[in-house]
């Protein structure tokens, strides 16, 4: 990932507690499902709260009253003190007995303190058995959503969004920077819908998966008999995408010699398709996005520059905790549309407190499987409906002290490649249901090894390797499951995931959702 401090990032907007972030309490779940996603900004530092069946007040951005508490009977009179301490941290205090708390998937010790570090990345308090709120930092007021897409009602959400709609009608090229899975080409898709060119095509191509042989002809078009086998003309994906926006995804793995042609168009905005006696021009709008650090492993740096003109960061899941509620509500609603269900408790506690490594397309996946579980009348178990390890924070009691040596043992071990073997890899892929990212944690490598992992194994391929017909046999087999059919194919998901798009596989069936 490009460090955010060495990397131009241009939101151009203030920062409303920038200075004095404040406390925010956000609904996760409420059996009043209209009420996920509320939310009520507390004290700046060195203030406190008190949570109980009636106070505070909740409301929705923009809902135009003073707001509700969150009045179930199974939240006690009795209330939660939550107050700042020491250096940001944050103590909470309840009497035990009254009413079942859990926080960060675990019971309330009566009083326990997080840091500072732990409130930034939300604090879970799950209560009376039945509702569950988030506890974060906010230094923006809660504004309702105004770009196509991209849910949310955090910091993080509220600034990304922002960031989209400024820069949507101007003709800059957008870099998005955020891990798998976390909604880069969902936010792409805004910045198109909400340009001047949202007549015109959304291309989205995968560059780790071009052809170095065949990139021009992919990128540029060719005319006939240009190359072996070139019939006829053909038109690049620069023209499909004309009066559009050409989405270049994983852009951090196109080729080295792919990386100059690129470099030439965003200069000068010519190109030459592949045996053509002239250049054509580029009216298509750029917009690229990676998981990784373009400062590094050798990327063309004039062409880093070149899509650093606005660059936007795409936040993981685990740094908007306090937005999954709605995200859950979201995929079960499209899902599993109607009011007569409900989840366990200890299920939404694992969602809640999980750390979502595929981040929000894991968490559709999980939703979906949950749905199944909904729509077939059964109650949604916790291991095969999440199909996800559950990361929960320590709670810290007040006395406790952590050493650096509990701290250092925690950390992933980094291993060799040398010492991987085949089966190794293997296992990996399949247990990150074929998530390159998700894989290269487990792993305890970087992804662009994975990527090299990958080519060299012998049983492992690409999408571009696989016959059409080979990949239209596995997707009907897996009856359009994305994780099944890359399973079946032993192919990494994400570039499965653009090829069966291209090959109109994706019709009427659910494989792409948001999280790009």
């Amino acid at each position: 990932m490009s460090d955010p401090d060495a990397t131009l990032t241009s939101y151009g907007m203030a920062e409303d507690f920038a200075s004095a972030p404040v406390l925010g309490i956000t609904v996760l779940w409420h059996p009043q499902r209209e009420r996920i996603g509320e939310q009520m900004l507390g004290p700046a530092a060195g203030g406190a709260i008190s949570l109980n069946r009636f106070a505070p007040l909740f409301a929705r951005a923009g809902a135009g009253h003073e707001g509700t508490p969150l009045g179930e009977r199974s939240i006690t009179r009795e209330p939660v003190h939550i107050r700042f301490v020491a250096e940001g941290g944050i103590q909470i205090d309840h009497v035990r007995g009254k009413m079942g708390l859990e926080l960060n998937g675990r019971p309330s010790n009566g009083t326990d303190r997080f840091t500072a570090s732990e409130l930034e990345r939300g604090i879970v308090i799950g209560l009376g058995s039945q509702i569950f709120v988030c506890l974060h930092l906010m230094r923006s007021l809660p504004r309702a959503a105004n770009v196509p897409g991209l849910i949310g009602v955090g910091d993080g959400a509220i600034k990304m969004r922002e960031a989209i709609a400024q820069v949507a009608g101007t003709n800059m090229p957008v870099l998005l920077l955020g891990e798998t899975g976390s909604g880069k080409e969902v936010a792409a898709q805004a910045i198109h819908a909400l340009s001047g060119r949202r007549n015109g095509r959304f291309v989205a191509i995968n560059m780790a998966t071009l052809s170095e042989s065949l990139a021009a002809a992919e990128l540029f078009g060719a005319v006939k008999g240009a190359y072996t086998g070139a019939t006829s003309g053909r038109r690049g994906w620069f023209a499909e995408a004309e009066d559009g926006t050409l989405f270049l995804d994983e852009v951090g793995d196109t080729p080295a010699s792919v990386q100059a042609m690129l470099l030439r168009v965003l200069e000068s905005g010519d190109y030459r398709p592949l045996g053509a006696g002239a250049d054509a021009r580029s009216n298509a709008r750029i917009v690229a996005a990676t998981d990784q650090d373009l400062g590094e492993g050798g990327f063309n740096q004039a062409l880093r520059r070149r899509l650093e003109a606005f660059v936007i960061r795409v936040p993981a899941l685990r740094e908007r905790r306090e937005d999954i509620g709605v995200l859950v509500r979201h995929f079960l609603e499209v899902e599993a549309p109607g009011d007569g269900w409900s989840l366990p408790f200890e299920l939404l506690s694992q969602v809640f407190n999980g750390d979502w490594p595929g981040n929000v397309r894991q968490l559709g996946h999980a939703m979906r499987r949950v749905a199944l579980d909904l729509q077939a009348g059964n109650v949604p178990m916790l291991e095969q409906s999440v199909g996800m390890p559950v990361v929960a924070e320590v709670v810290t009691p007040p006395s406790a002290a952590v050493s650096s040596s509990s701290v250092a043992a925690s950390r992933q071990v980094r291993r060799k490649v040398s010492e991987f073997s085949d089966d190794d890899l293997l296992d990996a892929m399949e247990k990150s249901q074929w998530q390159i990212l998700a894989a290269s944690k487990a792993l305890g490598i970087s992804r662009p090894t994975v990527y090299k992992l990958l080519e060299a194994h012998p049983r492992i391929r690409f999408p571009a390797n696989i016959s059409e017909e080979e990949i239209r046999a596995a997707w009907t087999a897996s009856n359009g499951d994305l994780q099944r059919c890359a399973s079946k194919l032993m192919t990494p998901a994400e570039a499965l995931r653009r090829h069966v798009g291209q090959l109109g596989l994706d019709a009427g069936v659910p494989v792409s959702q948001p999280g790009g």
